[in-house]
């Protein structure tokens, strides 16, 4: 069934390039753009719960008893990391962070409402319509566009905030800084390397992006519909956001933790020539083992450590798109009245 989405502007809608930006410009706003003290609560929040789940989720990796423990949990992963590694080890992987959300939510963001639309024109309906197929797959396709262009960032962060000298868990690189970890994988394997888990990663990214943009918009529709708050507020769009957190990490846990065992799995080199992980084929089989040694609670290994970096930044992200897209639209449209 077809429902009509709530008008929340009469203008006209961003192009691709334009939403693109705007995307880029919430994702800056979230990760690394001023005020000062949001970078500060954001750097406190968000890339030291990443680390604390990157590493619970390698903790106990294929052991049925669930392996030796190094951490307990998150607030465990932060002390220990702080008390041996210091600042820098709870900051790992902080500068890839910064270029790949960019390049995420520049294409998630940006390229969900021209998927959407289109989708809807392809199967017959009016373009503007809120279609929960059409919406979830513009989610799915414009997430796992971020993904594969942001791959190599992503692989690198994961493999910094894992690599520890102090507590070791799981197979450990050891990169100088970003640059560092890009030219040795590419020296080690080539253009392949930067690719490697470029699977897992558009399954998780889609997997997530299929809920978060059309949870946070039915969620805004519905508080608009029923006059709960009115659409520009931002409190419309600060509770839409926290929803459509609390959805992408149910959706996207199992699939996260899948990502970052392909990613930081030792390699040896095959038959062909060519670097093969020693654990996990492709995604769907670090998914199964995982399910099948660890059990469920094996594929939900750090999820408060995610919910930690991911509520935040969804919030800060999806508000903060809304609201330059409001600005820049107000901008345009009153330029072009003149």
């Amino acid at each position: 069934m077809v429902t009509t989405k709530p008008t929340l502007s009469l203008s006209s809608p961003l192009s691709t390039v334009e939403g693109f930006i705007c995307g880029a410009l919430a994702a800056c706003t979230a990760a690394c753009a001023p005020p000062v003290p949001l970078v500060f609560q954001l750097v406190t929040v968000s890339n030291p719960a990443e680390v604390a789940k990157t590493r619970l989720q390698l903790q106990g990796e294929l052991a049925k008893d669930g392996g030796k423990k190094v951490y307990k949990n998150t607030l465990d992963v932060w002390a220990k990391t702080w008390r041996n590694e210091g600042i820098r080890g709870v900051q790992r992987g902080l500068t890839p962070a910064y270029a790949y959300q960019i390049l995420l939510n520049g294409s998630r963001l940006g390229f969900y409402e021209p998927f959407r639309r289109k989708f809807n024109q392809f199967l017959g309906w009016n373009a503007q319509e809120q279609v929960p197929l059409t919406s979830v797959l513009a989610g799915a396709v414009s997430g796992a566009v971020g993904a594969s262009l942001g791959n190599p960032l992503f692989l690198i962060k994961a493999r910094m905030q894992a690599y520890s000298p102090a507590l070791p868990i799981g197979a450990q690189h050891y990169y100088k800084n970003s640059f560092d970890a890009l030219s040795t994988i590419f020296r080690a394997e080539g253009p392949r390397g930067l690719i490697r888990g470029i699977d897992a990663a558009i399954l998780r990214t889609s997997m997530g992006s299929s809920v978060q943009l059309p949870s946070y918009n039915f969620t805004k529709n519905q508080l608009v519909k029923h006059g709960v708050l009115p659409a520009d507020s931002t409190w419309t769009f600060l509770l839409s956001s926290t929803l459509s957190g609390l959805c992408v990490l149910l959706a996207m846990q199992p699939a996260d933790t899948a990502l970052t065992r392909m990613y930081n799995q030792p390699t040896v080199t095959g038959p062909d020539g060519k670097l093969r992980g020693t654990l996990y084929k492709n995604p769907i089989d670090c998914l199964w083992k995982t399910l099948r040694i660890e059990g469920i609670r094996g594929l939900y290994k750090g999820s408060t450590a995610h919910f930690m970096r991911i509520a935040p930044h969804t919030i800060i992200t999806l508000t903060a798109n809304d609201l330059i897209v409001g600005l820049y639209k107000k901008t345009r449209d009153g330029r072009s009245e003149h």
